[in-house]
């Protein structure tokens, strides 16, 4: 599998390559240089038939769509892990916040009710073991 990731990589790579060569020749174009532009649109389509054939290959490993999106937005795709675990921490600290804050609630609350109700709160805490 991992062979064919770096094969793969290796073609996206020249095929990248391939498209910057071609931006500067078409941008600065000049008649004499028909032929060399011809080769590498050549290149470019021969380089899009390897990955193709590649695919089989690469089939089963699935990427997250934000990852295209982190790449269109002009950011670097491996941050995109980070990004995520820093997501999963801050919702961890805001969920824990809420778990705290309700325990607190419970406790003030059976507080309050005991004072209001002392028996029935002491049933309660009976069936419930304590709490």
């Amino acid at each position: 599998m991992s062979a064919s990731l770096e094969n793969l990589e290796t073609q996206l790579e020249m095929f990248i390559e391939n498209v910057r060569q071609i931006r500067i020749i078409v941008s600065d174009f000049q008649p004499q240089g028909q032929s060399v532009l011809n080769q590498k649109i050549q290149s470019l389509v021969t380089g899009l038939q390897e990955v193709d054939k590649l695919k089989s290959q690469v089939h089963d490993i699935l990427v997250p769509t934000e990852v295209f999106d982190y790449i269109d937005q002009g950011r670097n795709p491996q941050l995109y892990t980070k990004d995520c675990i820093d997501k999963a921490l801050a919702k961890n600290e805001e969920v824990k916040g809420k778990i705290d804050s309700y325990k607190r609630f419970k406790s003030h609350l059976l507080s309050e009710l005991s004072k209001t109700f002392p028996n029935e709160i002491a049933k309660y805490k009976a069936i419930r073991g304590g709490e």
